[in-house]
């Protein structure tokens, strides 16, 4: 049986632990009393930046639909190692319309979007929306290159936050600050979020050039602040600009684009009329044959250079000649010309 605890035994334990250091001019039990005593040093260590508070709220949903080539995998799965404020999904189904996306992004609690639509398994194009109230851009993707494919000698920390670099000529249309304002929300990573480095090492630049937007993405090098290329890198050709979230009224449609179908089929044509050109040249070629030789007059002036060739007597061989031996050895037709010579010194003799 465990003894019953007293009533001041509990009261007695909490004294003794709450014992404190004694101050100065106190008398220590057992000691002198301690007149110059020296407070303990205290070292004031400032937060880590992470402990911020994180205020900006952006999520951007990065997916696709069905039919995506390997590259358009590769380059969506670099978007997202970019982007620590980013979260994926499943592939969308083909019969599904675009304003479900909306309610996707609901679910997974996004307010901005990038979506990759795949046709004919050769066409890319990418969405970039704010869902969803809107506005929402559609872009023709080209020329796409990948981390992978690339081997550029650039790297950054995975989950950097990146500079933005845009070009002077988007503050010059008003198509274009709205696409500056809408890649700004999506691609620039929030401060003081969970899973970002508070750290800047990279750029993302957009320029404008031929009427489309270069993506590029920069390491800096801290040495010299030089830039060094990582990737990925891509081409997007503007198409239209809607006011609401994948889909609405049309604020801006490029009048330079030019679709990938047009694009095929004038390349057809241009080989077609190169073939036609070809066979119209080979008609003409054989009709120029078919047609009447004119006889040209003999000229006088020609005979003038000619000179006549020696005449040489004609000689008429009334013996026939002796048929020679056929003889595959060389030696044994050797052997034979000299038993003829013979004969004839013999004859001659």
């Amino acid at each position: 049986m465990a003894a019953k605890r007293k009533r001041g035994a509990l009261a007695a334990g909490k004294a003794k632990r709450a014992r404190r250091a004694p101050s100065a001019g106190e008398a220590v039990p057992g000691g002198a009393p301690q007149e110059h005593s020296v407070p303990p040093q205290e070292h004031n260590i400032p937060p880590p930046v992470s402990q911020g508070k994180w205020k900006n709220k952006e999520r951007v949903l990065i997916f696709s639909s069905r039919g995506i080539n390997f590259r358009t995998r590769h380059l969506m799965q670099d978007l997202r190692t970019l982007m620590p404020h980013s979260k994926a999904d499943t592939k969308m189904d083909r019969k599904d319309q675009l304003f479900v996306i909306n309610e996707v992004c609901e679910m997974k609690n996004c307010n901005k979007c990038i979506f990759f639509e795949a046709k004919k398994k050769q066409d890319l194009y990418m969405w970039f929306a704010n869902t969803p109230q809107g506005p929402s851009a559609k872009f023709l993707v080209q020329n796409v290159h990948t981390l992978a494919e690339l081997k550029m000698t650039g790297n950054c920390l995975r989950g950097s936050r990146p500079l933005l670099s845009f070009d002077p000529m988007f503050d010059q249309e008003p198509h274009y600050a709205l696409l500056k304002e809408l890649f700004i929300q999506i691609f620039s990573t929030p401060q003081y979020h969970p899973k970002s480095q508070p750290f800047v090492d990279h750029v993302f630049t957009f320029t404008i050039t031929d009427e489309r937007i270069w993506f590029r993405n920069y390491q800096i090098i801290e040495e010299d602040a030089s830039l060094v290329e990582i990737g990925p890198r891509f081409v997007l050709n503007l198409i239209k600009i809607f006011q609401g979230s994948f889909g609405g009224p049309t604020l801006y449609e490029n009048p330079h684009y030019r679709s990938p179908n047009t694009h095929r089929r004038l390349l057809k044509l241009s080989v077609a009329a190169k073939f036609r050109e070809k066979q119209q040249v080979k008609e003409v070629q054989k009709i120029k044959k078919k047609g009447t030789k004119v006889l040209v007059e003999e000229d006088p002036t020609e005979v003038v250079f000619e000179t006549p060739a020696e005449e040489k007597p004609v000689e008429i061989q009334l013996v026939k000649p002796e048929s020679k031996p056929i003889v595959k050895d060389k030696k044994k037709l050797r052997k034979i010309q000299r038993k003829k010579q013979k004969k004839l010194f013999r004859t001659e003799g």
